[in-house]
């Protein structure tokens, strides 16, 4: 009873911290003189990890096993990596664009670990025979680590396309409205107009410089958080092999969730591979990233919504 009540408190107040912090950090966006409230939406999420880790802990006290044994519990697990990458990109670089996407992570995907699912999802339960193994800590935790990572670098490559698809899209309309003009008004009209373009030239190129520093931030930041994610996913997948071979007498069963997490792999390979090519760089791998996106939330909740294969047991019909 003391351990479901300090759940039901550690859950509400992690919830609403990381609320008000993610409200601070939008009117941060907007208005960025107040130096105050950023140090106030970075305390905050300090605390929402704070608060999720307690409860995690609670919850391993009161079943006896590391939780992570049901999708509620994984994904408060998956919100605590995105607050974990969050403070860790912070303490390394106190300006950088990852905590646009990390702190938005956290409060959806607790949002609805707490509010999305049934009561009864919440509640902790016998672990099943398979999963009662001194790989579940290992393996899981891994996997989980690596899809917020490999989210968040993909989302970083997502901003990074649109950025780059609207720089070139405004430079090509920008050029066809002025081809069109020295067609329609003749030279003279063509000379003004190419005139006062170049007044705005000084202008333009701060606007381009800005937009290309923000785009080699992104792809910095992407890459590098990719790569993490990357190196948790393989460490996860080997883990859980030897997991299965013990549990199921195969390392490789060819499960759907085993071959959505080897597609998911083989995809930020490509990422990876891509980006040891000069001429593949950019867009290119960002697109590829892009891609990475979705199969993860393929690997990970589109197979727990359907509730088939050996891994069964994280489904949303599971309890």
């Amino acid at each position: 009873m003391i351990f479901s009540t300090l759940e039901h408190i550690l859950t509400h107040l992690s919830f609403s911290i990381i609320s008000i912090a993610i409200t601070i950090h939008l009117i941060t966006l907007l208005v960025h003189e107040i130096i105050g409230l950023r140090d106030s939406s970075e305390k905050g999420m300090i605390a929402t990890f704070f608060f999720i880790t307690g409860l995690l802990v609670t919850r391993w006290i009161s079943s006896r096993h590391f939780p992570l044994s049901n999708l509620y519990e994984s994904l408060i697990f998956l919100s605590w990596s995105f607050s974990i990458i969050h403070i860790i990109s912070k303490t390394r670089n106190h300006k950088n664009d990852l905590s646009a996407i990390t702190a938005p992570s956290a409060i959806f995907t607790q949002g609805f670990a707490t509010s999305g699912l049934s009561n009864e999802m919440h509640q902790s339960s016998i672990l099943v025979p398979a999963l009662q193994s001194q790989w579940l800590m290992m393996h899981v935790s891994m996997m989980l680590l690596s899809y917020a990572a490999l989210l968040c670098g993909s989302l970083l490559s997502v901003a990074f396309l649109v950025i780059t698809f609207r720089k070139n899209t405004n430079i090509f309309c920008k050029s066809k409205i002025l081809l069109i003009k020295s067609f329609l008004f003749g030279k003279i009209e063509y000379l003004k107009e190419k005139k006062s373009v170049f007044k705005h030239t000084s202008f333009l190129s701060f606007q381009n410089y800005y937009k290309y520093q923000l785009t080699q931030r992104l792809d910095y930041w992407s890459y590098r958080v990719i790569s993490l994610g990357f190196t948790f996913l393989t460490m996860g997948i080997l883990s859980g092999a030897v997991w299965a071979n013990e549990a199921w007498g195969s390392y490789w069963n060819w499960d759907p969730k085993e071959t959505w997490a080897f597609i998911t792999w083989t995809i930020f390979a490509i990422y990876l591979h891509t980006r040891t090519n000069q001429n593949l760089q950019g867009a290119n791998s960002a697109l590829v990233a892009s891609i990475g996106f979705l199969t993860i939330w393929i690997c990970y909740f589109g197979i727990n919504l359907l509730g088939i294969g050996l891994h069964s047991y994280g489904s949303f019909t599971s309890n």
